[in-house]
Order: structure tokens, then C-alpha cells, then sequence
């Protein structure tokens, strides 16, 4: 995987894109300090999946998710991320996945998308129902929804959009 982030270098109010024929790379500083915006168009690959999931981890600490809840919001995007890789794209190195994080004053917005045939999510099989138990997969839904506040799916021809809210923990007052 090719990955380029040289938005680090740029004046915060500035949006850039950096593209290369692999990734590309969106970073907006909203006027608020407490709020951002980025987002990435990654190949389907594991290597996208760990990206993802790294900035995820790094967008709960800075929005101030204490150090149990930072690693289920990875966690849950992970899952995000490899649906859309391996069940979305099948791997296929012609489609991409757009993963985008926005920090606003009281939520974490996470969205995923890939190019697939596209989920319908009342389709998915019950983890917990006596006949799915054993199964090795199928836990990733079960666990998005299970570690964030709010989860929706929204159908892209080609594709799925999957979208994780986790609400921010409120501001301490100084005392």
C-alpha cells in the first residue's frame, strides 16, 4: 500500500487533498478545536484495514474517550474496515474503500464504505442464536453495535456505508 499524509505540513484551516493513483487523503480543521475531519480512499487490502484502524484509535484519544472505551471504538471500526475489505470488496484491487472520521463537539462519526455488491443488514445472521454459536465469523456486526452508541447502513450502488457514532464523553469542569 502506498499512503501519503502530507497534510501534517499544512496550515490547519486548510483542506487538502493529496492523491496518488493508490490513496488519497482529505484533512479539514473545523473553527472549533474540539472538532476535525479526515478522511482516506485506501486499496482493499490489510494493510488499509490497520490504517484505519490506527486512526480510529487516534481520533477516540483526542476526542477524549477514556483508555477502555478508545480500544472498543477500534475495535469496532477494525471490524468496519474488514467487512469492507474482504466481505464489500472481495480484495479486489481495483475497488476502493473510503473511511472518513469527524469529531464534533459531542460525537465521534466514523464512516466506511467499499465498492461491493452491497449488505443488507437485515440479512445478517443472529451470532447468538444456538445455530450460528460455533461458527468462526460473523461476530463483526454483533460487536460494532455492541461497542458503539449508534450504527447505520446505507445502501451506495455499488456498495455499503457503514456508519459508527460514538457519543463523547462530556467536558470536566475545572474545580
Amino acid at each position: 500500500m502506498t499512503f501519503k499524509n502530507s497534510t501534517s505540513k499544512l496550515p490547519s484551516s486548510l483542506l487538502s487533498d493529496v492523491d496518488d493513483w493508490h490513496t488519497s487523503t482529505a484533512r479539514t480543521a473545523l473553527a472549533d478545536s474540539t472538532t476535525s475531519r479526515v478522511s482516506f480512499t485506501l486499496d482493499s487490502s490489510l494493510d488499509s484495514v490497520n490504517k484505519i484502524e490506527q486512526t480510529a484509535e487516534q481520533c477516540a484519544q483526542r476526542a477524549g474517550f477514556d483508555e477502555d472505551t478508545v480500544p472498543h471504538i477500534a475495535m469496532a471500526v477494525r471490524e468496519a474496515a474488514v467487512n469492507a475489505v474482504l466481505h464489500g470488496n472481495s480484495y479486489d484491487t481495483s475497488k476502493h474503500v473510503v473511511a472518513s472520521f469527524e469529531t464534533t463537539s459531542d460525537s465521534l462519526i466514523i464512516r466506511i464504505s467499499d465498492q461491493g455488491p452491497g449488505l443488507d443488514p437485515d440479512k445478517i445472521p443472529d451470532p447468538l442464536a444456538p445455530e450460528n454459536i460455533l461458527r468462526g465469523s460473523g461476530r463483526g456486526i454483533f460487536l460494532i453495535k455492541a461497542f458503539m452508541d449508534e450504527v447505520n447502513f446505507r445502501q451506495l450502488h455499488p456498495g455499503t456505508e457503514l456508519t459508527l457514532i460514538k457519543h463523547r464523553p462530556p467536558a470536566q469542569s475545572g474545580t
